[in-house]
């Protein structure tokens, strides 16, 4: 018989992340063209980064160079 995997978080840790996600964090998804997440994937990799924080850097260093380049 296949062992059961057992969660690493208990069922109240659980929850508390749930529930910290639902009141403090918000979801960007967005959508590339067929072959091009792994070049992003590859580039957040040697930058050390998920991908997600890789998109949020690169994000915010663009607004950050937007708003110097307006002043």
């Amino acid at each position: 018989m296949p062992e059961e995997k057992k969660s690493r978080y208990t069922e109240a840790q659980n929850k508390a992340t749930q529930k910290y996600i639902k009141e403090n964090l918000e979801e960007i998804k967005f959508r590339v063209k067929k072959g091009e997440k792994d070049k992003y994937k590859e580039a957040a990799e040697k930058a050390g980064l998920s991908m997600a924080k890789f998109f949020l850097t690169a994000a915010n260093e663009k607004i950050e160079r937007d708003t110097k380049e307006k002043n």
